[in-house]
């Protein structure tokens, strides 16, 4: 798979560029520079090729404050993992101090770039691209990425640079791809764990919270699985968001869990469970996802023989709603268990998936349930007549019931005990949708 690195000064649209190639907004796209701050990935196929893209951060030659140094950094290993780069440069702004202060760079690193002249929107513009000619690249591209003018010439010359063995993203392993959001509110160490689950420092990880404001993809394969973690923003409460730029972060945030099939819910060890971090469960309930409740810093917790205990029971009283999900102490900075987390996203994806026969649904499960509930409500009926599961990812049963009347939350709430008693769904929501049949019918 060819790998391709977008680079430029801030606000020349690259972003924009990205999210035209791959097709999808996966980027954070807006008027205030310095929006992307970690490497984003995406492929897109063409002719045959598949190409892999990498969005980064706005790069600025010579800094020393803290998060501008940090994309220095990304944009530099980008471009060391990368078969080529791409400058891009604003047709109407013209060739700036800034886009020469850049060339150093780039030639330093021996990779080949070209250059596109964004913002090239029609023919007429056209000529304000001859001036980047100078800039020495191999070849040069005038195009709009926000109207797709000529990025087919570029997408070609890209696809002939792959070879005709290149393989697409789901073709590399085996089995499915497992799409895993990592999610928190600000500064609980979800940059940190994502880059320890890597292996590599992918995302900026600071102690200045919000530093990540969009969602990053990233991609690693791990024993013939191939995983992509999701390092989403920081979560406020709904209210407490006020910047444009981090509202967006937060709806990508909460879009992220409903694209993957796990979440990991990182909750601060120290600080402990706040009403934002139950907020953030409810998100993730609703989202369908599978989730994995994560302690995170639990190297700096005092503990005793009952800490585990006490952290469980209280996680369990603010997010009653996630009940099904297991709770697990780790420590992203020195990597306690870490490890472990792969065993448990590879249970949850595989329960989440698992398929349930009619026929065994009915003339075992349903009545095995109905003698149970008797046994424990014996003034009570179970008026279910008949259920059949119609999805997984997360697992969904629609249920047929008597009298015209739904069940008591009690009644499904023991249906779904039942269900993951029998056949487990660890970690994994599961959805109960009822039918009615009034008596008689």
């Amino acid at each position: 798979m060819l790998k391709v690195t977008i680079v430029g000064r801030p606000n020349v649209g690259k972003s924009t560029l990205f999210n035209r190639l791959c097709g999808a907004r996966i980027s954070i796209v807006g008027d205030e520079p310095g929006i992307t701050r970690d490497r984003i990935s995406g492929s897109v196929s063409w002719n045959g090729r598949w190409i892999e893209l990498a969005d980064t951060g706005g790069l600025l030659p010579d800094v020393r404050d803290v998060i501008p140094a940090k994309v220095r950094e990304q944009v530099v290993r980008a471009i060391a993992s990368s078969d080529l780069v791409l400058l891009v440069v604003d047709g109407r702004a013209g060739v700036t101090a800034l886009d020469e202060q850049l060339l150093p760079v780039l030639r330093r690193t021996g990779k080949p770039f070209w250059v596109t002249v964004n913002k090239i929107d029609t023919a007429e513009l056209e000529p304000l691209a001859s001036s980047f000619y100078a800039f020495g690249a191999e070849r040069l591209f005038s195009l709009s990425a926000e109207h797709g003018r000529g990025l087919g010439d570029l997408l070609d010359a890209m696809a002939e640079l792959g070879s005709p063995e290149t393989v697409g993203p789901s073709a590399e392993t085996s089995g499915a791809e497992v799409t895993v959001a990592v999610v928190g509110r600000p500064n609980v160490g979800k940059s940190s764990l994502v880059n320890r689950l890597l292996g590599e420092e992918r995302a900026i990880v600071t102690e200045i919270p919000g530093t990540t404001v969009d969602s990053i993809d990233s991609l690693v394969t791990r024993e013939g699985v191939r995983y992509r973690f999701i390092d989403t923003a920081g979560i406020r409460r709904k209210g407490r968001t006020e910047a444009r730029t981090e509202k967006i972060s937060v709806l990508i945030a909460r879009r992220s869990m409903k694209r993957a099939a796990v979440a990991l819910l990182l909750v601060d060890a120290v600080e402990g469970v706040t009403k934002a971090d139950a907020a953030i469960g409810g998100y993730a309930a609703e989202s369908g996802c599978s989730v994995i409740i994560v302690l995170n810093k639990w190297d700096v917790v005092a503990k005793d023989s009952h800490t585990v205990e006490r952290f469980t029971e209280t996680v369990r009283r603010r997010m009653k709603y996630l009940s099904y999900a297991p709770v697990v102490t780790i420590s992203a900075l020195t990597g306690l268990r870490v490890a472990r987390l792969f065993d448990l996203i590879d249970r949850a994806f595989r329960e989440r998936r698992i398929r349930v026969p009619t026929g065994e649904l009915n003339n075992l499960f349903v009545a095995g349930m109905a003698a149970e509930w008797r046994r424990a409500h014996p003034s009570q009926k179970l008026d279910i007549r008949y259920m059949t599961q119609t999805g997984i990812d997360p697992p969904t049963f629609v249920v047929f019931v008597k009298g015209g009347k739904p069940l008591h939350f009690s009644s499904e709430r023991f249906l779904i005990n039942q269900l993951r008693e029998k056949y487990g769904f660890f970690a994994s929501p599961i959805r109960i949708l009822q039918r009615f049949r009034r008596a008689g019918d």
